[in-house]
């Protein structure tokens, strides 16, 4: 592996290749960076990790991995033909199919002869005098390129907790975000699953349904509402794929970036108790997290009408699950409903109710170690044949600063980011000419449907280098003042909401020693548009062009 240069020195290791753009990453992100900046007649080098391609949909492989923004919204959008042959058999895609998907369209658009797979980029190094970046990779990969494209993901650095004893346990260990591909067989064995967030709401009732026991550690409870999964009739589907133009339109104008869903005009302290009810109750009975959200228009920036949802999903938990105590350990009551991102799941508070299946409070008696055998609390010794971690990612940031990130000026990405993400529109960093983020802090991103966040982030940024090279320019970089002015709208927008008064993976909350920042843009998908569509508007306003 070829060692990141020191910080102004010129290297003497030869250069593999040069390209126009280098992309990190082969998801989503990834693959419609390549198509979109081929299309531009630009040389374009993709390197992947994975040993496939598909980003998150490749690496949880999960029992129940599913997506929870409906399958005909999760989706492309820049091929209109690509749009109306895919067929998609349920109401959310499941991660098999979205795979199927992703490699669909990768061949269709004949993608992967310029992505190299089994790589993990170590470095990236900006020359200011050559106007370059020098990329390394574990494999000895010393390429050279004008632009870097950071196209890693929010949700793809799986957090393995610190816990004693890890390496001494003897039997069978997983994390949702590093899931094998072959099928793990759960029957007759003793598990035990850490965490109770949207992975494991998702993993286990169907463990339960094949451990001999399962024991679930839950340290914080969190709000999941029914999913209503089903198959998609074949009208459904003629009838979306009619209005699929309209519908990526009106998207564009909504705040989560999905379709489909009137906004609310009425706020829940307006509503009467029984109306509150009921509308309550229709968009339980119809399942997904927009609908719900989408009851009142006051949900996530006013703590009594927020009461007045959470408490409903409480006491549907507590006419669920049959044993009032357990109830009341899977009833949240340290958070606002939806400040942490809401679970949807099938069959998960009903699992609570079977004979094998055992919900420990480790809040109440926190885990101390991993033994041999098992797991050990304050109070209780745990014998299990298997682990499963459903701990999460560090999340938004944890890919990019995995990366030695520096310039020839003696920048680093980690110094630059240590008490927090700082970019302007979630797009760039001050500091690190013509290096782009897609879906980075301070963009929507985890807080919107991320494949349209995606293609939106990408055209502007293709269009931004294609504005630069118009002018004859080489080297575009976001100015302080705008990167500045940015973060504080963000954390402004972001005050004025409930959503900080949870501590989540959108404020870093689950890596010990992670700064405390919230970092999606919460102003909405359609305000961000429309800012980003004036900054290009007005010169590329807040970016210097030079070169």
């Amino acid at each position: 592996m070829a060692d990141a240069p020191k910080v102004g020195a010129r290297t003497t290791e030869p250069i593999i290749a040069t390209f126009d753009v280098i992309v990190v990453g082969a998801g989503f992100a990834g693959l419609y960076a390549l198509h979109r900046f081929r299309g531009m007649g630009l040389s374009v080098k993709v390197f992947e990790a994975g040993d496939g391609i598909g980003g998150t949909w490749f690496w949880n492989r999960y029992p129940g991995a599913r997506c929870d923004v409906e399958s005909m919204e999760y989706s492309y959008s820049f091929s209109e033909e690509l749009q109306q042959e895919w067929n998609w058999p349920d109401r959310y895609g499941k991660q098999a199919d979205i795979l199927r998907y992703i490699n669909h369209a990768a061949d269709r658009f004949d993608l992967r002869r310029d992505v190299q797979l089994k790589t993990r980029v170590t470095s990236a190094v900006y020359d200011a005098e050559a106007n370059r970046w020098t990329v390394n990779t574990d494999r000895g990969d010393r390429v050279v390129a004008q632009f870097c494209i950071m196209a890693s993901g929010n949700l793809s650095t799986p957090r393995i907790p610190d816990l004693k004893g890890l390496e001494d346990f003897r039997g069978e260990r997983y994390h949702s975000g590093l899931w094998p591909k072959d099928m793990v067989d759960f029957r007759g064995k003793r598990v035990g699953i850490i965490g109770t967030g949207s992975t494991a709401i998702q993993i286990i009732p169907l463990v339960a349904k094949q451990a001999q026991h399962l024991h679930v550690f839950q340290r914080t409870a969190n709000y999941s509402l029914p999913a209503r999964n089903g198959p998609l009739s074949e009208e459904e589907v003629r009838v979306h794929k009619a209005e699929y133009a309209k519908r990526r339109a009106d998207a564009y104008l909504t705040p989560f970036g999905i379709s489909g869903y009137p906004p609310p005009e009425k706020a829940a302290v307006e509503a009467m108790p029984e109306e509150r009810e009921r509308h309550y109750a229709a968009r339980w009975a119809k399942g997904g997290t927009i609908s719900f959200l989408f009851a009142y228009k006051d949900l996530l920036v006013n703590q009594v009408s927020n009461d007045t949802a959470a408490e409903f999903v409480r006491q549907r938990i507590r006419e669920i699950v049959r044993n009032p105590e357990v109830a009341d350990l899977l009833a949240p009551k340290d958070h606002p409903i939806g400040t942490k991102r809401i679970c949807l799941d099938t069959g998960y508070y009903e699992t609570f109710n079977r004979d094998n299946v055992t919900l420990v409070d480790v809040r109440r008696a926190p885990i101390e170690e991993i033994t041999q055998t098992g797991l050990r609390t304050a109070n209780a010794e745990y014998e299990l044949d298997a682990i499963i971690f459903a701990t999460g990612f560090d999340a938004m940031t944890g890919a990019i600063l995995e990366i030695d990130i520096r310039t020839s000026v003696g920048l680093t990405m980690q110094e630059k980011w240590k008490t927090g993400p700082r970019t302007y529109l979630g797009l760039m960093v001050a500091g690190f000419p013509n290096m782009f983020i897609i879906t980075g802090p301070g963009s929507p991103s985890v807080k919107s449907q991320m494949i349209l966040s995606i293609e939106q982030h990408t055209d502007w940024i293709a269009d931004c280098i294609g504005t630069l090279r118009g002018r004859g320019l080489a080297r575009v970089e976001a100015t302080v003042q705008a990167e500045d002015a940015w973060v504080e709208h963000v954390k402004q927008v972001a005050d004025r909401t409930l959503y900080p008064r949870a501590k989540s993976w959108y404020s870093g909350s689950n890596i010990p020693g992670k700064p405390s920042v919230f970092m999606p843009y919460v102003g909405g998908v359609d305000r961000y548009k429309i800012k980003c569509d004036e900054v290009a508007a007005n010169g590329y306003e807040g970016l210097e062009m030079t070169g």
